[in-house]
């Protein structure tokens, strides 16, 4: 019985629209799991039972009568608690936020329902998503890692990562800003997209209270899928990106085709190590072996840096762009002078330029999506040194507003997930995800941990 919790979302989908599972059996096993396995682990925070069961049961009927089904079809889902989900709460893990229920769905629920995800529950986060090393709040608790119940599940999509890793939902949604879908995918041993940048709407995803205004500050922020398989990561990606109204009236989103469908048409930037940032022995060996592994599957291997790519200085410009996102909603507004701020934006989009020239003659960039594998919960004062360490490697994807997929891509010794960071070309998400999908044919993609039972 358990393998059936360990199918892909697509996989699943495509089994209820011809009649092979049943959507509301499935909501109803997948419930049942949760509540057997999410109190060691404290992913899931709420469940909405009635209107999960509701939901799988109308979409039985839709496929009784012949209705049009969408890609998720009766898929059972979490997603992060920091989304509004009509009815449920949202409390961003503050408090002070504790009564707050959402009084309307996020762009992104809205269009996961309309594809048919069956929406099970919400997942942990720690407090106002300002931590990547961990998940843990007041409210809900800390959230341990399926492999290691000692260890961290990373953040902020910690919840979200433990939740797929466990089986506990088909498909969740992340957001990612200082690596908040990649780390806790890389350390929880699943697959996460961080978008390009603007490619998946952010309304919706607030802090508790008025809708909130638009801002230009996007660019760093993005929403995106966590899944077993990079194939979902493409079908989740599908059915969330793309304008809201009134643009979405003016002109369709549609995915930039991948650039190869084989592994051995692929030139591959990697770069595995420095010394801001010095990856541990044992993700350092275990990322060594996977693109040896890729090498021999016939990819060429593309060694260094870009050209023109100053590492430190960009990921010194990606703190002072966090900084400036958290300066636009109501932190420190002088933290920097204007001509700071001009001088930084030029470096931004000199980066930008750097990265976009770099893709013109290579697919995809490799590199750790974290410097080591996940650590034990960390004390306040153990996050913040081990904070800079994650950001190193998390900032170019960000900088640039480019698709990155953290894909699990090997293990230490001591059986912990081990991380790569896949980083495509601006606005080609499906070439990253589709060099992560060969690469699992390689490298084995995921592995349900111990947690899974």
């Amino acid at each position: 019985m358990t393998e059936v919790f360990f199918r892909s979302a697509t996989e699943v989908a495509a089994s209820v629209r011809d009649g092979r599972l049943s959507a509301r059996e499935l909501a109803e096993l997948s419930l049942d799991r949760i509540e057997a396995i999410n109190p060691a682990l404290h992913a899931v925070v709420e469940t909405c039972r009635p209107a999960a069961l509701d939901a799988a049961a109308a979409a039985d009927r839709a496929v009784a009568s012949g209705t049009r089904t969408g890609r998720l079809h009766g898929v059972p889902m979490t997603i992060k608690e920091a989304f509004q989900v009509a009815g449920m709460r949202s409390t961003w893990g503050e408090p002070a936020f504790a009564g707050q229920v959402a009084d309307r769905d996020a762009v992104v629920v809205r269009r996961l329902r309309e594809a048919g995800a069956v929406l099970l529950g919400t997942t942990n986060v720690p407090p106002m998503l300002a931590d990547v090393t961990q998940t843990a709040n007041e409210l809900y608790g800390r959230t341990v890692n399926p492999w290691d119940p000692t260890r961290t599940a990373g953040g902020s999509s910690g919840g979200a990562a433990a939740s797929v890793a466990a089986g506990l939902a088909y498909l969740e949604y992340g957001s990612d800003l200082t690596g908040s879908i990649r780390v806790p995918a890389a350390f929880c041993g699943v697959y996460g997209l961080k978008p390009s940048a603007g490619t998946v709407p952010l309304t919706g995803f607030q802090p508790p209270g008025p809708p909130a205004g638009a801002s230009d500050m996007a660019y760093l922020s993005a929403v995106g899928p966590l899944a077993r398989s990079a194939g979902d990561l493409r079908t989740a990606l599908s059915v969330t990106a793309g304008p809201e109204e009134p643009e979405a009236a003016a002109y369709t989103w549609r995915p930039a085709p991948p650039r190869h469908a084989r592994l051995a048409d692929f030139r591959v930037g990697v770069v595995l190590d420095h010394d801001r940032a010095p990856v541990t022995g044992e993700v350092g060996r275990a990322l060594s072996d996977a693109v040896d592994a890729l090498a021999r599957a016939g990819a060429t291997i593309v060694a260094g840096w870009p050209d023109g790519v100053d590492p430190a200085g960009q990921a010194e410009s990606f703190g002072f762009e966090v900084a400036q996102f958290f300066a636009f909603h109501g932190g420190d507004a002088g933290f920097a002078t204007l001509p700071q701020v001009v001088e930084q934006h030029d470096r931004r989009m000199a980066a930008r330029s750097q990265w976009r020239r770099y893709f013109t003659d290579v697919d995809v960039f490799l590199c750790p999506a974290t410097f080591t594998a996940a650590f034990p919960h960390p004390s306040s004062t153990e996050a913040e040194g081990l904070h800079h360490g994650l950001a190193f490697w998390i900032a170019y994807a960000s900088l640039a507003g480019l698709p990155a997929v953290s894909a699990p891509v090997g293990r230490t010794p001591g059986g912990l997930p081990v991380g790569c960071q896949i980083i495509g070309p601006p606005y080609e998400d499906d070439t990253p995800i589709t060099f992560a999908e060969l690469a699992a044919e390689v490298l084995g993609g995921f592995r349900a941990p111990p947690a899974a039972g």
